[in-house]
Parts: structure tokens; C-alpha cells; sequence
């Protein structure tokens, strides 16, 4: 499974109140919670977004509280890939379990800036940065969170496999 976008590049800590501020969660609506996805930090970021596009961030991405509201808000802007240095541990399990696919890459971090467009190999892990020329080795994606990826998350992947056993 490849994805292909343009870079938007974060610094560290970003935790899942900068995400989706805390004012936004009365409601689970992809659309209108990508419509303030990081809005503390660049004010109408949904408007720079295209489908397809990448979000790479520092270390510690998604810390904070365990709200499913900040994978889905990054979803609703039409991204389906975040590269980071590291994930806080909740907010890794509910971006696979919303189907929102998540590597860790020091490197391609390092070696990439915002507007940079990159291709990844999610089974694989391998990054190229079609920008600078730069190629990076992320730990593959497990077989088992690539399906949860390729169904959407976690809820359809089991309807699926409900509707298998009958």
C-alpha cells in the first residue's frame, strides 16, 4: 500500500488538545472536526491540506488525553499517513483503530520539510523524499494494523469479520 502527498511538517509535543481543542468535541463528524484540526498552531491549516497529503511531526505526537476526535480530525482533512519520531502510546492505538496508518521515522523526520513530497511503502517502511532525492527506512507497519488501515479502523474491520463468520 502506497501513499503519496505533500509534507506538513510539526515540531514535538504536539498533544491531542492542539489536535482538536477540547471546545470542538461535541461532535464526531470528520468534516467538521478537520475544519479545526491544529488550528492553534496555524490558523485555517484545513484550508492548506489536499487529500492525500502527510503530516510529519517531532516526537511525542498525540500525547494528552485518549480522544479518538484527533486521528478522526486528521482523517477529516484527507490525510491518511502520519510520520513522527514517536507516538504517545493512546493516540498510536486509536490511529490504527480509526484506520489512520502512523510510522515512526527518526530520519525521514529529519530529512524532510514542509511541501517536500514523499512516497511511503507502508508494508515495507520505506520512505522516499521525491523532493531532495533522500530515501528512509521506518519499521514496517504489521500485517494485522495494515488491515485495519485498508478496512478503515478497527469498527469495520470487525463488521467484516462478523459478517464472515455468519
Amino acid at each position: 500500500m502506497k501513499i503519496r502527498g505533500r509534507v506538513h511538517k510539526f515540531g514535538d509535543d504536539i498533544d491531542t488538545d492542539i489536535i482538536i481543542p477540547a471546545r470542538y468535541l461535541d461532535t464526531t463528524e470528520p468534516k467538521v472536526l478537520a475544519e479545526h484540526c491544529l488550528e492553534g498552531l496555524e490558523p485555517e491549516f484545513f484550508k492548506k491540506v489536499r487529500a492525500g497529503d502527510i503530516l510529519v511531526a517531532g516526537k511525542n505526537f498525540g500525547s494528552g488525553s485518549s480522544r479518538e476526535h484527533a486521528p478522526i480530525a486528521i482523517k477529516g482533512l484527507g490525510i491518511n499517513l502520519v510520520i513522527a519520531k514517536s507516538f504517545a502510546r493512546i493516540f498510536y492505538r486509536n490511529g490504527f483503530n480509526t484506520g489512520l496508518a502512523l510510522l515512526e521515522a527518526d530520519s525521514a523526520v529529519e530529512g524532510c520539510s514542509s511541501g517536500d513530497e514523499l512516497e511511503v511503502e507502508l508494508e515495507t517502511g520505506m520512505i522516499v523524499n521525491f523532493t531532495n532525492g533522500r530515501r528512509f527506512q521506518a519499521r514496517p507497519i504489521p500485517e494485522f494494523m495494515l488491515k485495519l488501515i485498508k478496512v478503515g479502523g478497527l469498527i469495520p474491520y470487525l463488521k467484516t469479520k462478523i459478517k464472515g463468520s455468519q
